[in-house]
C-alpha cells in the first residue's frame, strides 16, 4: 500500500524527488504519512480536498482486501 500511495503521488506532483511516504503501525491499524513539497500540497490536496479524498478511498480499499485498517496523513516538508 506505501507503494501505490508513493506511485500515484509522484505522478501528481511537480517535485517526485520530494514524495516521502512512511508507515506508523498502531493498535488499530497502520497510518500512512504522506509528505509532499510545500509547493505541491495544493496539487495532492486539490479542489475542495478531492484528490486527498480520493487517495484515502483507493486507500482504504486496498486495506480492506488485506483486512486491515489504514489512514492517510497529509502535510508537508
Amino acid at each position: 500500500m506505501k507503494d501505490l500511495i508513493e506511485l500515484i503521488a509522484k505522478k501528481l506532483v511537480s517535485h517526485p524527488e520530494d514524495v516521502q511516504v512512511r508507515v506508523i503501525d498502531r493498535d488499530d491499524g497502520q497510518a500512512y504519512e504522506l509528505r509532499v513539497h510545500p509547493e505541491d500540497m495544493g496539487k495532492i490536496i486539490g479542489k475542495n480536498g478531492r484528490t486527498a479524498k480520493a487517495l484515502r478511498t483507493l486507500l482504504n480499499s486496498a486495506a480492506s482486501k488485506q483486512d486491515v485498517r489504514a489512514n492517510l496523513q497529509i502535510g508537508d516538508e
